[in-house]
């Protein structure tokens, strides 16, 4: 972020400055965090009320670290934050040291104000220098973190980028991603996530986009949107969020992102996995190699057809990666220069498939399959797809915390997930969570020989080290809410012997 004042931040939010101190524009301000430990010195605290903590019960300690100011909603919990602190007087003139406050009727909505003001303003930076910042994002209801890293390390590549962390995919993430971009900054990588009408066009509003791409339609929050139209509906709100003239990134195998076409202002670049002629990027003569990484024909508009080992495991990931290319093409860099960058890229965000070799409960070692972000059974599908290629001849142990937001679909697809453990050749499933009953009575009857069930993530804490032996393999996989990366974590804490951790396969 540049640097700005706290003036210029109170007009870009519409909010009124409050115990100043007579600073005036003093200090200014360089970075913003929404939570109070980041805060520090030149950095905005935008205070959140949240289901956990509410930000104004922190300002002591934003003011104790150093931090610039404060963005709040509720002026007497901050007020009363601030002298349960017992702010002490400053050491060298003896004046009692104050934050000043930025006060607004919301905080997140005015953080979004903020990123919107900041990023149109670098904009209009850019071009008066001749230059661009180019702004391209990626949804879909699977795939949406691995192809925002693949699309950033593409553009990368070319010139200074900026992304989020993990999946900072909504109203308070992807403003915080959006204002740490800085005059130096020419690609702006976002993700953009959804569970319910209109979030993603909020976000676009936000940060209005020069491509835009629709990875694939499923299951993904089907409590908020009714069915699968639904979702598609939603999605859809991203090709509407498109500048005049934007490219719309469509995949040419999923039938509801291709008719997204229609409502494209601007060009329209069509990705198949399948290898589709009709699509200008595409795979041909895919097949997965011994350690289940895509190997692949690539075509793609501009280059010449190059073959690819993707840097990352599963057959699934060749769509992302098809349409990381894509968004590169479309941001304008040369088609052959994506090609190139692509073979290097990997998976930068925790718990998408990691695959590592990692110390067993009992000695020797187990090779951890860490999918546990988020669930749903299109990524369900993808990630037991790949567990028979990745475990080879080891025992296959596969442990699923409770997939959430599914509203009426949750049994179905819970009892189908029991149906693809079995079919993976697992020997083991572990289930967390009373949603995921349905999973572990499939499986059973489908012929899976042990099958556990535990009622939450404490549980299967004290359990896996039981349950899991030395030579398996064991894919975690789950919602974030329930658990699953919890059992990940605790198992990826133990080096193989001999080694500081564990190691990558």
């Amino acid at each position: 972020m540049i640097e700005r004042s706290l003036t210029e931040l109170a007009a870009m939010v519409g909010g009124e400055i409050l115990d100043a101190d007579g600073t005036g524009d003093a200090p200014v301000v360089a970075s913003v965090v929404t939570d109070s430990r980041k805060a520090g010195p030149g950095a905005l605290f935008v205070a959140i009320a949240g289901e956990r903590t509410d930000g104004h019960a922190h300002l002591g300690g934003v003011l104790a670290a150093g931090g610039a100011a404060a963005l709040v909603s509720d002026l007497p919990a901050a007020r009363a934050a601030l002298d349960a602190a017992g702010v002490a007087p400053d050491d060298a003139d003896g004046e009692r040291r104050t934050l000043p406050l930025i006060l607004v009727e919301d905080t997140v909505e005015a953080l979004g104000l903020l990123a919107r003001a900041h990023l149109a303003d670098l904009r209009e930076r850019a071009a008066s220098r001749g230059s661009e910042l180019t702004v391209v994002a990626m949804t879909g209801s699977v795939g949406k973190t691995t192809t925002k890293d693949l699309t950033r390390q593409l553009l990368a590549a070319q010139a200074p980028t900026v992304a989020p962390i993990a999946s900072f995919n909504n109203e308070i993430g992807l403003p915080l991603t959006v204002l740490e971009t800085d005059e130096s900054t020419r690609y702006l990588v976002l993700e953009m996530g959804a569970s319910g009408f209109g979030h993603i066009s909020y976000l676009t509003g936000i940060a209005p986009l020069d491509a835009a791409a629709v990875l694939m339609i499923g299951h993904a929050h089907m409590g908020g949107f009714g069915s699968v139209d639904g979702v598609a509906e939603a999605k859809s709100e991203i090709v509407q969020g498109l500048l005049p003239g934007g490219t719309a990134v469509l995949n040419y195998d999923d039938e509801r992102a291709w008719a997204m076409r229609a409502i494209a202002p601007g060009p329209v670049l069509a990705f198949s996995a399948s290898g589709d002629p009709a699509a200008e990027i595409r795979a041909e003569n895919v097949e997965a190699d011994a350690q289940a990484h895509a190997v692949l024909d690539l075509v793609a508009p501009g280059a010449p057809t190059t073959r690819v080992r993707l840097g990352l495991p599963g057959l699934h990931n060749v769509g992302n990666a098809l349409a990381a290319v894509g968004l590169a093409i479309a941001a304008g860099v040369p088609a052959a220069d994506a090609v190139a960058a692509l073979a290097g890229a990997r998976i930068e965000s925790p718990h998408r498939l990691d695959v590592r070799t990692v110390g067993a409960p009992d000695g020797g070692d187990i090779l951890l399959i860490d999918d546990s972000y988020n669930a749903n059974i299109d990524s369900m599908s993808a990630s037991l797809a790949s567990l028979p290629a990745l475990a080879g001849e080891r025992r296959r142990v596969v442990v699923i915390s409770e997939m959430l937001e599914l509203g009426e679909f949750s049994d179905a697809d819970h009892a189908r997930t029991g149906e693809l453990v079995a079919d993976a050749g697992a020997s083991l499933l572990v289930t967390i969570g009373e949603g995921a009953a349905p999973a572990a009575e499939t499986a059973r009857r489908a012929g899976v020989g042990e099958v556990v069930e535990l009622p939450d993530a404490d549980a299967a804490l004290t359990r896996i080290d039981a349950l899991v032996r030395a030579g398996d393999a064991v894919l975690v996989k789950g919602s974030n809410g329930s658990g699953a990366w919890r059992v990940a974590n605790h198992l990826a804490e133990r080096p193989v012997e001999g080694t500081p951790g564990g190691t990558d396969r």
